[in-house]
């Protein structure tokens, strides 16, 4: 049965609205811990808000409105969608160091037991590199080939939690990669950038794999063009993160390089 069928039951401004409004949320909270932080320290640099701004922006388009709206009728606008949400939005996310304005932001007794969470055993286990590249690549090959992807046509609680999934599990990749925020659990850059490959290339292979085997529903047109959209644009907000990871890389390694030289 084609997912199109299906779609009049699951799409309404009620779902649209219960999956914008965390990231409404998030923006309002943002904006009120930089102006309560700039009165107490030195101003929060401009370009962390605008990071936020636009990756809240991001994630709102690819869960409400035209593209949100499109996407449960075309894979293509469908893969917009993943990469915003997943992908793009996090990455952007991350680049507003969140967690370093609310530590700052909030009084010292708070702030100290937010850290005591940043350092569990759960925090440990949730952003390691392996486990998050998991949640984040492994539930994308769970969604693209199996029905779950039709169901979640089907179900408004599905849908629901599909798309949250996509985005926490997209998020908690890209902390896990490069460290903008205080991570407590760090893990060394060989190590993240063997994990980030092979994550890579899962993404890769899953791209193609939806080339050849569309999912459920799916016309094969619109699954070979929103393969090619997963495969390139995945590619180049992939490139970012590279870059990222080596500039920091280069940065913690060119002290010692220096010293040996002299």
């Amino acid at each position: 049965m084609n997912i199109n069928n299906h779609i009049h039951h699951t799409v309404g401004i009620i779902p649209q609205l219960l999956l914008a409004l965390p990231f409404i949320m998030a923006i309002v909270m943002y904006i009120l811990a930089v102006i309560v932080s700039n009165r107490r320290q030195k101003p929060w640099p401009i370009y962390r808000t605008v990071y936020w701004a636009f990756g809240i922006l991001f994630a709102i388009i690819s869960v409400a409105g035209p593209l949100a709206d499109r996407a449960h009728v075309d894979f293509a606008a469908h893969m917009f969608s993943h990469l915003f949400l997943g992908m793009l939005a996090p990455l952007l996310l991350a680049l507003a160091a969140p967690m370093t304005l609310m530590l700052r932001t909030l009084n010292v007794p708070l702030a100290r037991r937010i850290s005591k969470v940043l350092r569990s055993w759960p925090s440990r286990i949730y952003t390691n590199p392996v486990v998050a590249s998991f949640l984040n690549i492994g539930g994308l090959w769970l969604l693209y080939t199996t029905d779950l992807y039709s169901l979640m046509h089907e179900s408004i609680l599905l849908h629901i939690i599909v798309h949250f999934h996509v985005f926490l599990a997209g998020y908690l990749f890209t902390v896990s990669m490069i460290y903008i925020d205080p991570i407590p659990h760090r893990t060394s850059f060989l190590y993240r950038a063997i994990v980030f490959v092979i994550a890579l290339a899962g993404h890769g292979i899953l791209s193609k794999y939806i080339y050849a085997h569309p999912p459920k529903g799916v016309p094969a047109d619109q699954a070979e063009l929103g393969a090619m959209i997963m495969y390139y644009g995945g590619d180049i907000i992939d490139i970012i993160i590279i870059f990222i990871l080596c500039l920091h890389w280069f940065r913690a390694t060119r002290p010692r390089i220096e010293l040996a030289i002299n």
